[in-house]
C-alpha cells in the first residue's frame, strides 16, 4: 500500500486528496479544502495564486507523509516569471475581459480555418494564445522570462524545476495534435515566443523532489518526489472513468461540462470546427474529443445570487417543475461572465418567446433541462463527427451528486448513465502517480480498479424522446 497527495484545484475551490493505492485497493479521503477566490483588481479579474499556494501547503501537511504528490487544476490560465523567477503579478483569470474582440485580430493573421486544422482546438475567447495576444503589449510580457500554466507554477514553487505538462499545453492553441509538439508556424506567424515555455512533460513523468524550505513548512520528511499527472484537470477525470468497453462518452461536471470522445486521433474536418469540437491531448496520447458547456456554473451562480439556500431543497423542488418548459443554450457566451445568472437566464427565455420562469425552483429546472438538452447534442454530434458510436455515457465530477441532471441527462441522450466517481480528477491524479511507481498497469486496468473500489450510481432513460427533440428545435429553429 502506497500514499499520494493529489493537489486538485477547480475554479470555485481547491483541495488536498489523500490516495491509498495496494493490490485491487483504491481509497481517497480528502485532507484539505480551501476556496478559491478571484479578486477584481483595478486592472481586472485575478486569481489569488498565493492564497491557492498556502492551501496547497496546509493541505500537505494535514495529508502527513506521502510517497509522491500530483498537481492538477484548470487550464488556459498561466503565471509569468521574471529572470530571477520572482512571479510577475497575478495571473490573469480567464473570465477577465481583456480577450473581447481579440480573436478577430488573430484570425487576420491565421484564419479560423488555418487555426483549428493546425491546433484543432475550439474557439474559446480565453485560449492561452489569445490571452497572450491581448498581452502582447504589457509590461508584464515584456519583462518575462518564463511562462508557466498554473499547475505548472506550482510545481516549481514546490520543487524548483520548470516543465510544461502536454495536456494541459493542449489547451493553449499552441500544440500541434499530430505531432504532440509544439506548433512551430502558428507560433512564429502571431509573434507568440515559444522560449517562454518549459519543456514539455507527458503525465508519469518526474518532475522533481519537494524543496528542503517545502518539506520544512510542511513537516514532511525527504525525499519527496512530485510526479507529473494530467494536470489539465478534465485530462485526470478522463483517466478515471470507470468504462469497461471502449463505446463510451464522458460528460465531466462542475463549473463546466465537458461531453465528448476519448480518440486516438484528432478529428479536425471543417465540420468539426464548425460545431465547436476541441481536441485536447489526455493520458497516453489519447484525443480528448469534446465541448465545452457552460456546466453548473450557471447553478452556482443563481444560487450566489440567491443568498445560498439550501441546495438539496432547491433541486427537489426543481423536480416538481414542468419539464422542458423553458430551455437556453447552454453553451451561449452570454452566460460566461459572472453576475446577474438569474436575471440573464430569464431574459433569454423571453427572446426565444418561451416562457419566463419567476422562481428559483422554475430557474433552477430551466437550468437542469438546458445543460441535460447541451448534453445531448454534444454526444449526438460527438459521435457522428468522430464516426464513433457509444453505447452508454459516463458522468463525473461534482455534477454525480446531482441525481435530477444525471436522470435528466439519460432521458435526454436515450442511453444508460453511469453516474460516479464524484472526485474523478483527482482519483485520475492519484491513479497516474501509482502507476508512474508501477503499483497499476495501463488505462483499462486503472478504469478497472476505478469501477471495482469506487460508488457509481446508473441511470436508465425514461420518457418520450420526441420531447427533447421538440425543446432542441426551439433553440435551433429547426
Amino acid at each position: 500500500m502506497r500514499t499520494y497527495a493529489a493537489v486538485d484545484l477547480g475554479a470555485s475551490s481547491g483541495r488536498v486528496m489523500v490516495g491509498r493505492v495496494g493490490p485491487g485497493s483504491l481509497d481517497l479521503t480528502e485532507a484539505h479544502r480551501f476556496p478559491n477566490r478571484p479578486v477584481r483588481m483595478p486592472e481586472g479579474l485575478r486569481w489569488d495564486i498565493l492564497a491557492l499556494y498556502a492551501g496547497v501547503l496546509d493541505g500537505l501537511r494535514t495529508a502527513g507523509q506521502v510517497d509522491s504528490v500530483g498537481i492538477d487544476s484548470w487550464a488556459v490560465d498561466y503565471g509569468l516569471l521574471d529572470a530571477d523567477g520572482a512571479l510577475l503579478g497575478n495571473p490573469v483569470h480567464y473570465r477577465d475581459a481583456r480577450t473581447e474582440g481579440v480573436a478577430e485580430k488573430v484570425w487576420a493573421t491565421v484564419p479560423a480555418a488555418e487555426l483549428y486544422a493546425a491546433t484543432g482546438l475550439q474557439y474559446a475567447p480565453f485560449n492561452t494564445l489569445y490571452q497572450l495576444t491581448a498581452a502582447r503589449s504589457s509590461a508584464q510580457l515584456a519583462y518575462a522570462e518564463r511562462l508557466l500554466l498554473v499547475p505548472d507554477l506550482l510545481t516549481y514553487w514546490l520543487t524548483g524545476e520548470a516543465g510544461t505538462e502536454l495536456t494541459n499545453a493542449s489547451t493553449t492553441q499552441l500544440i500541434d495534435l499530430r505531432t504532440r509538439d509544439w506548433s512551430y508556424d502558428v507560433a512564429q506567424r502571431l509573434g507568440i515566443d515559444l522560449g517562454l515555455f518549459a519543456p514539455l512533460r507527458r503525465p508519469g513523468d518526474p518532475a522533481g523532489l519537494l524543496r528542503p524550505e517545502v518539506l520544512a513548512e510542511t513537516g514532511l520528511t525527504g525525499p519527496v518526489p512530485v510526479t507529473t499527472v494530467g494536470s489539465h484537470d478534465t485530462a485526470s477525470a478522463v483517466a478515471a472513468v470507470p468504462a469497461v468497453r471502449e463505446r463510451f462518452a464522458y460528460i465531466c461536471t462542475g463549473t463546466w461540462s465537458l461531453a465528448g470522445l476519448e480518440l486516438d486521433a484528432p478529428v479536425l474536418t471543417e465540420a468539426s470546427r464548425l460545431a465547436n469540437f476541441t481536441n485536447e491531448l489526455g493520458l497516453d496520447d489519447t484525443v480528448r474529443y469534446l465541448r465545452n458547456i457552460m456546466g453548473l456554473w450557471l447553478l452556482q451562480e443563481c444560487v450566489r445570487e440567491w443568498g445560498n439556500p439550501d441546495l438539496p431543497q432547491l433541486l427537489s423542488a426543481a423536480a416538481e417543475q414542468p419539464p422542458l418548459r423553458s430551455v437556453v443554450d447552454a453553451g451561449d457566451a452570454a452566460f460566461l461572465a459572472p453576475g446577474r445568472m438569474p436575471q440573464r437566464i430569464a431574459d433569454a427565455c423571453r427572446a426565444l418567446g418561451q416562457p419566463v420562469p419567476d422562481s428559483p425552483a422554475g430557474i433552477t429546472r430551466c437550468i437542469l433541462d438546458s445543460l441535460a438538452l447541451a448534453h445531448r447534442k454534444a454526444v449526438a454530434e460527438a459521435q457522428s463527427l468522430a464516426d464513433h458510436p457509444v453505447d452508454v455515457v459516463h458522468i463525473v465530477g461534482g455534477g454525480t451528486r446531482n441525481a435530477l441532471l444525471c436522470q435528466l441527462t439519460a432521458d435526454a441522450c436515450g442511453l444508460p448513465v453511469v453516474a460516479g466517481p464524484a472526485e474523478a480528477a483527482a482519483l485520475g491524479n492519484v491513479l497516474v502517480q501509482a502507476r508512474a511507481g508501477g503499483l497499476v498497469g495501463d488505462r483499462a486496468a486503472m478504469r478497472e480498479l476505478v469501477a471495482r473500489t469506487q460508488p457509481l450510481r446508473r441511470y436508465e432513460p425514461r420518457g418520450d424522446p420526441a420531447r427533447w427533440h421538440a425543446a432542441e428545435a426551439r433553440l435551433t429553429g429547426r
